[in-house]
């Protein structure tokens, strides 16, 4: 039976993102899992004929290629895991095409680096190619470019829970769909005889993340943990998160047709396009540490960030940078778009507004970070 809940977060979300782990796609051997792709596709295409607007953001790339190899275990030299999924990404998306192409849906490819989206006009312009691919009534496939992906570089999301999270936050009332190898969130080892399923999650706690246990495969990178991380960055800016179980060939039909599945993160607050931007998709390249009186301004009244409420400061960033701001404890409440370099911010940190004028001359700044160009978390 259809759970009035679900049926209103379907009804009220603009886009549903749908992302389908490793372990899913994969058998254990790491070749893909053919029939449960056909079964995705089906359930895919279902839910395009409703008029819903769909977007997929598939692993498999490594394990696909790995299966190609004949490899045992996922390789951990950068080079020659790179090589794996530029192998393995042909084979995704050529069996996705061709199995789409049986219900008549075109797909069309997009691979993207953790730099397109902190970059404002790269963000801008993904999200207007999405928007167009599903006007035109065509499912975008979506992965990282492990190819090209560095970690070293800090140019990769990690793992796809991130990167469809930060997908789902390209429109403003998303549905993210995590489809996994377990039924959702337990209130303790799934293992355990008594666990139980955590149906709904009304309002974020820290305490969630202490009921998460890691399940991980050589042929995946992310767990719960990441997933729970995903479901924290949706939730705080609007949309709501299922995370189920994507072993049951029913589980995705059953959630796009409003009935009760896994675990449901509901929406904690609205924000506008910018602002998940600046709180979310951007890199932050330093640190400024506030005073308490400094928080409670930005955090409870809303109030732009002042010199004056500025303890230190740390980084390599430039008027226009994306900064993170801190407590004293070292807690990140925040990230914001600075009006000054770190060398200006440490000439200025604790200084009066009347004496800016006197320390940097003419080009004066009243705020460090204006109020429109922060995003604080809670």
């Amino acid at each position: 039976m259809p759970s009035p809940l679900h049926e209103k977060i379907l009804k009220t979300s603009d886009v549903i993102v749908v992302k389908v782990g490793t372990n899913v796609l994969s058998r254990a051997n790491g070749l893909l899992n053919e029939p449960r792709i056909v079964q995705l596709c089906r359930d895919l295409h279902l839910a395009m004929q409703k008029k819903r607007r769909v977007v997929l953001v598939t692993s498999g790339a490594v394990g696909a290629g790995m299966g190609l190899l004949g490899l045992g275990k996922r390789p951990t030299e950068l080079a020659h895991l790179q090589a794996v999924a530029a192998i393995g990404q042909g084979k995704l998306i050529e069996t996705y095409a061709q199995i789409l192409r049986l219900y008549g849906v075109n797909c069309a490819q997009i691979l993207l680096t953790a730099n397109d989206l902190s970059n404002r006009e790269s963000y801008l312009n993904t999200r207007n190619t999405i928007l167009t691919l599903l006007n035109l009534g065509i499912l975008p496939i979506i992965n990282e470019n492990d190819t090209v992906s560095v970690e070293r570089l800090h140019s990769t999301f990690g793992n796809n829970d991130q990167l469809a999270a930060l997908v789902a936050n390209l429109f403003e009332r998303p549905l993210l769909v995590l489809l996994t190898d377990v039924d959702g969130l337990f209130d303790r080892d799934p293992q355990h005889p008594e666990a139980k399923l955590v149906p709904l999650i009304e309002k974020w706690s820290p305490c969630l993340m202490n009921m998460v246990v890691d399940k991980r495969s050589g042929r995946s990178k992310g767990g719960m943990e990441s997933k729970l991380k995903a479901a924290k960055m949706i939730t705080a800016s609007g949309g709501n998160v299922i995370i189920a179980n994507g072993d049951y060939e029913d589980t995705l039909s059953q959630i796009l047709s409003g009935q009760e599945v896994g675990t449901v993160f509901l929406s904690q607050c609205y924000l506008a396009a910018r602002k998940r931007w600046l709180g979310f998709a951007v890199r932050t390249e330093g640190t400024m540490v506030l005073d308490d009186g400094a928080i409670s301004a930005i955090a409870q009244k809303g109030k732009s960030l002042l010199p004056v409420g500025v303890l230190s400061a740390k980084g390599n960033f430039e008027r226009g940078s994306i900064v993170s701001l801190r407590d004293s404890q070292n807690v990140e409440v925040g990230q914001g778009l600075t009006n000054y370099g770190l060398q200006d911010v440490l000439r200025i940190a604790g200084k009066k507004t009347s004496e800016l004028r006197e320390i940097i001359g003419q080009n004066v700044y009243t705020e460090v970070i204006h109020r429109d160009n922060m995003q604080i978390f809670e």
